[in-house]
């Protein structure tokens, strides 16, 4: 299945002047782990882009419950299934039960992935050129809520006490214009939903962790690339409500790209919303098939086992984000950034 394809769409494009700062003044980055104090107060693990790799998911599954047995939970930043079939959901639903997961304890993002069903006559059968082969868009939306079990994309989850806002796209819009396919579009409800939620946990002076499955322009591994550059229609707006808020920890996949690269957290500066530290960003890696610059404007993929994800530590005073290697059990390296609230 194609898994790529470089986009002309300009809208969505960073506002001038914005900055990317890697990492940022206070925070520190060590690899392959280290001690950071106090026990944590909440404890996560966040993946994405399974893509029908259940043999792949079971490792990372396994890794996560010897490294964080008493979890909070897991969050997934989209592409959970290869093209959005019912039957596939159902395998990634399996699969977690299989390894004593709980559906109470999952955060899912919606992913291109999940639209990809209009691509294929039938299950084995491509068929591209006869899109959309009968498939509605309304039924590839029904069945992503029926496998996250609510009736909307974006939503809320607390994981002891942490909110993890999940964010995606409202339209697939190839439906919609048949210049573009996987970009994302929030409506106004969306929007409004995301800045009550971001004022809400910042008078409490919680931390706040969105989940969204493409990156946001500008920011992590692979997002300065031109397969990335304009996956979010309203890039801009989205931009202007997050980087308000210090706190506001942003996890996304997509990419694929390597967790060992010096991009993979950042902190991202907007321009205009008098918070001159910005927010972080945070690459989740992948669990099918990691990806790295090719230098000639494209990607590779990474050659060997590739199974990466993140656990998330939060403290008091501080997050620390840890990279992970699911497939040889090691970590990657890792970064502790301060909350505003231990001022």
């Amino acid at each position: 299945m194609e898994r790529r394809a470089v986009l002309g769409v300009a809208a969505g494009a960073v506002a001038a002047g914005a900055t990317v700062a890697q990492g940022s003044a206070h925070a520190v980055e060590r690899e392959r782990g280290g001690g950071a104090g106090r026990r944590p107060v909440v404890r996560f693990d966040v993946i994405s882009d399974i893509q029908g790799d259940l043999a792949d998911l079971r490792v990372a599954l396994r890794d996560m419950a010897r490294t964080n047995p008493r979890g909070s939970g897991l969050a997934v930043a989209g592409d959970i299934t290869p093209r959005g079939y019912d039957a596939e959901y159902a395998q990634v639903r399996a699969e977690l039960a299989r390894q004593h997961v709980r559906p109470g304890d999952l955060a899912w993002a919606i992913g291109n992935h999940e639209f990809y069903v209009p691509k294929w006559r039938d299950p084995d059968t491509l068929a591209e050129e006869t899109w959309p082969n009968g498939t509605t868009e309304d039924s590839l939306f029904r069945s992503f809520y029926r496998f996250a079990g609510r009736g909307s994309v974006y939503a809320e989850k607390l994981f002891d006490g942490i909110p993890v806002l999940s964010l995606g796209t409202e339209k697939y819009l190839h439906y919609h214009d048949p210049k573009l396919w996987d970009e994302v579009w929030l409506s106004e409800a969306q929007f409004a939903w995301l800045e009550d939620r971001l004022r809400y946990w910042s008078r409490r002076r919680r931390p706040v962790m969105v989940v969204s499955h493409h990156p946001l322009p500008d920011t992590v591994s692979g997002s300065r690339n031109a397969l990335y550059q304009h996956d979010y229609v309203q890039a801009e707006r989205l931009l202007g409500i997050l980087g308000r808020y210090r706190d506001v920890f942003f996890f996304c996949g997509h990419t694929h790209w390597d967790l060992t690269l010096s991009d993979w957290y950042v902190r991202r500066v907007v321009p205009g919303t008098a918070n001159p530290e910005g927010f972080s960003v945070v690459n989740t890696g992948a669990v099918q098939t990691g990806y790295r610059d090719d230098g000639k404007g494209g990607e590779v993929a990474v050659e060997g086992a590739f199974n990466q994800g993140l656990q998330v530590e939060v403290y008091r005073d501080r997050v620390r984000l840890r990279a992970r290697d699911f497939a040889r059990a090691r970590w990657l390296k890792e970064i502790t950034v301060p909350l505003s609230t231990a001022r």
